[in-house]
C-alpha cells in the first residue's frame, strides 16, 4: 500500500541493531574518506510544487531545435496513447518476471514483443530485448564466434561507427579479431568481402540501410558464406523492415539492430532498445531470455520464461552472455506502438520519412553550396557535401532553431565536408522549406 515511503528512524535503528552496527555510516568505512568528501550540491527536500518548478527551470535551459539528424536515433512521433498505457502501475513498476504466476501481464507483452520482432525480421525466434542496437550487434558477434569456434569476424565499413566501437570493445576482451571490409561508393565492397572471407571467420556483420542511409543488396552474401560455413549477421533499423525485404529473406542467421524508431522518444540519448532474432539452430546461443506460451493445469493460456541461460543460473564463464536484464518497459512501448500503428501505419510513417528525406535532399543539392555524394537508393538518411565552413553552418542553424546534419568528419578524416541528414514523418514541408531558406543566406 505504501510502496514508496522511506524507512523511519526507528526501523533504521532496529535494522542496525540486528546486524550489530551502531551507525549507518559504519557500513561505508571501507570507502576512503577522500572519496566521500565531495560537495554534490544536492538540495534538501522540496514540496511537490517546488520540485515541479525546479525541474521546469532546468528543462527550460535546453534549446529546442527542429531536428534533421538521424544516423540511428530518429525523431519519430510517439502516439499519446503509449504513455497512458506504459504508465499503468502493473507495467511501470515491473522489472523482471522471475515469478511467472504473478507476472502474466509482463510476460504477455514480452511474448507479443518477440512475435512482432520475428514477423518484422522473418526470423524463427527473438529474445526478450537488448539494451540497444550496438550491444545487440556485439552479442551477435559472440553468438557467431561461439557457434563456429572461430576468433575472427568480418565487419562492413559502412556499419554505424558507434556500433563499430562497441564491437571493438567487446571483441578486445574476448580476443576476437575484427577485420573490416572496404566500402565502395558508400556501400560494402562485395569484391573485398569475397577476398577476405575465410574459414577462420565466424561470419560477417553488414548493415542495411547502412550508416549513410543507402539500401544495400544483401543477396550475394549467403552463397559466399556457405562456402566457408560462416554466419550472416544483418543490422537494420527494424522500422525500415515494414517496407524493405527483411533479413530472413536474405538467409540471415542473426538479425539485430535498434527498435528505437518504433515509437521510442529520443529522450536526450536513451534509453533505447535493441532487438536480436535468429534461426532455430542458433536459438540456444542467444543472450538474455525467451518468453513462451503454454497452458496451466486448468487448460488456461499462460506465459512463462522458457530459455534463460544467463550467468545467474550457470557458471559465468559458461554463460552465453553476461547480459543480465532486458529493456522490458521499452519492449512494452515498442509493442504498443506497433499495435496502435498496425501494418498500414508502420508503412505510412516510414514512407513519409522517405519522401521527406528525398524532398530535403533534392532541395539541398539545388543550392550552390551543396552537392550529391553517392548515386544510390537511400532510405531516410542521406549524405551531402558542402563548401560551407561546418562550424559556421552549425552555429547559424542552431541560432535559427535547427540542427545541422551529422558531421561525418567527426568519424572520418576523409569526410570533413560531408553531412548526414534525415527527415522523419514529423518534419513538415514548411519546416524543410524554412530550413533551406535558412541555408540560402549563407
Amino acid at each position: 500500500m505504501f510502496k514508496y515511503i522511506p524507512h523511519t528512524e526507528a526501523e533504521i535503528k532496529e535494522m542496525l541493531q540486528v546486524i550489530g552496527v551502531k551507525d549507518i555510516d559504519d557500513l561505508f568505512l571501507e570507502i576512503p574518506k577522500k572519496l566521500k568528501d565531495f560537495e554534490f550540491n544536492v538540495p534538501h527536500s522540496h514540496s511537490e510544487l517546488e520540485i515541479y518548478q525546479r525541474f521546469n527551470e532546468l528543462a527550460n535551459k535546453n534549446q529546442q531545435l527542429i531536428s534533421f539528424i538521424g544516423a540511428g536515433a530518429y525523431d519519430h512521433y510517439t502516439p499519446s496513447v503509449i504513455r497512458h498505457i506504459i504508465e499503468r502501475q502493473e507495467f511501470l513498476t515491473a522489472y523482471t518476471p522471475y515469478q511467472p504466476e504473478i507476472s502474466q501481464g509482463t510476460l504477455q507483452y514480452i511474448f507479443e514483443y518477440q512475435s512482432i520482432i520475428t514477423e518484422l525480421t522473418n526470423m524463427y525466434v527473438a529474445n526478450a530485448s537488448m539494451y540497444d542496437g550496438a550491444t545487440a550487434t556485439a552479442e551477435a558477434m559472440f553468438m557467431a564466434t561461439a557457434k563456429k569456434k572461430r576468433q575472427k569476424i568480418l565487419v562492413s565499413s559502412t556499419l554505424n561507427p558507434n556500433i563499430k566501437k562497441v564491437i571493438e570493445t567487446y571483441a578486445k576482451y574476448r580476443d576476437i579479431q575484427v577485420d573490416y571490409i572496404k566500402e565502395e561508393n558508400g556501400q560494402t565492397s562485395i569484391k573485398d568481402f569475397t577476398t577476405k572471407n575465410s574459414k577462420d571467420h565466424a561470419g560477417v556483420i553488414v548493415q542495411s540501410p547502412n550508416f549513410y542511409g543507402i539500401i544495400e543488396d544483401l543477396t550475394p552474401y549467403r552463397s559466399v558464406l556457405d562456402e566457408t560455413k560462416g554466419l550472416l549477421i544483418v543490422n537494420s533499423d527494424i522500422s525500415t523492415n515494414s517496407l524493405l525485404k527483411p533479413a530472413g529473406d536474405f538467409g540471415a542467421d542473426i538479425a539485430v539492430g535498434d527498435a528505437q524508431a518504433l515509437g521510442v522518444p529520443l529522450s536526450y540519448g536513451g534509453p533505447y532498445i535493441g532487438y536480436i532474432a535468429t534461426t532455430k539452430k542458433l536459438m540456444r546461443k542467444m543472450p538474455g531470455r525467451i518468453c513462451g506460451v503454454t497452458e496451466d493445469t486448468d487448460n488456461k493460456r499462460s506465459f512463462v520464461l522458457t530459455l534463460q541461460a544467463r550467468e545467474q543460473h550457470i557458471r559465468r564463464e559458461k554463460a552465453n552472455s553476461n547480459i543480465c536484464s532486458n529493456q522490458s518497459l521499452l519492449a512494452l512501448l515498442v509493442t504498443v506502438y506497433s499495435a496502435v500503428m498496425g501494418k498500414k501505419g508502420l508503412k505510412e510513417a516510414q514512407q513519409i520519412s522517405i519522401n521527406n528525406t528525398h524532398y530535403l535532399y533534392n532541395k539541398l543539392i539545388k543550392l550552390d553550396t551543396f552537392e550529391a555524394v553517392y548515386d544510390a537508393e537511400f532510405f531516410k538518411d542521406v549524405v551531402v557535401k558542402t563548401t560551407l565552413d561546418i562550424v559556421t553552418l552549425q552555429q547559424h542553424l542552431n541560432k535559427n532553431g535547427f540542427t545541422s546534419g551529422l558531421h561525418l568528419g567527426d568519424y572520418n578524416k576523409d569526410q570533413t565536408q560531408h553531412l548526414l541528414f534525415s527527415a522523419t514523418e514529423k518534419r513538415t514541408q514548411a519546416e524543410i522549406d524554412a530550413f533551406i531558406d535558412c541555408l540560402e543566406v549563407l
